[in-house]
């Protein structure tokens, strides 16, 4: 018991502290950077930084799930899912570097929110979990084709990290809907909204 804490301890510090890792090359990164005016470079750092927000919510959200969920198939889908997200950490971190932007001052606030909703998640049962988890892959993937809407013209850097990661939580939510995700009742996916243009307002300036 105490190695499972000390292990999940670590991944929270590593998440909100150290740089994040990828298997995959950076989307892009081999391309050069387009010119941007300075209203432009805030403009996508700030919707840079909303993402990296996303993701380090995504990493609590999938350590609560996997922590209290039953199953182990459930469990490995959710450890696989967070493997993937670990690398849109990254990307965003680069991304937001080389535009100058910072990280949100409120990320461990929003860690310690995610990891809360993603225990309860999964302490209500496993196709709940899962439901869970299809219906937040679905709203990150409208969010992010929002975002991939906004970005200057030519800012083909940030458009294909966009990209790949809206490809990614599309495959996400299809592997939960295959494993027998719930479909949840409608005051949930509202209620899911409102809290996401809450984090994502806070996000753009903080």
């Amino acid at each position: 018991m105490l190695d499972a804490i000390i292990s999940e301890l670590d991944r929270i510090l590593r998440t909100l502290a150290a740089p994040a890792r990828t298997l995959r090359p950076l989307p892009g990164g081999d391309l050069p950077d387009v010119d941007m005016d300075e209203a432009q470079r805030r403009r996508v750092g700030a919707l840079m930084r909303i993402n990296h927000v996303g993701e380090i919510c995504a990493q609590a959200l999938y350590q609560g799930q996997a922590l209290t969920c039953r199953d182990p198939g459930v469990r490995n889908a959710l450890k696989q899912a967070a493997h993937e997200e670990v690398e849109h950490l990254s990307w965003t971190a680069s991304r937001m570097q080389e535009l100058g932007a910072r990280p949100s001052l409120l990320n461990p606030l929003w860690y310690g929110g995610a990891l809360a909703i993603g225990v309860t998640a999964g302490l209500i049962g496993d196709k709940w979990n899962l439901g869970f988890l299809s219906e937040t892959e679905k709203q990150v993937e409208a969010h992010l084709q929002s975002h991939l809407d906004r970005l200057p013209a030519g800012d083909q850097k940030s458009w294909r990290i966009l990209e790949q990661m809206r490809q990614d939580e599309r495959e996400h939510a299809l592997t939960a809907q295959r494993l027998g995700a719930a479909e949840l009742p409608a005051p949930a996916r509202l209620a899911m909204k409102a809290a996401s243009k809450v984090m994502t307002g806070l996000a753009y300036y903080v």
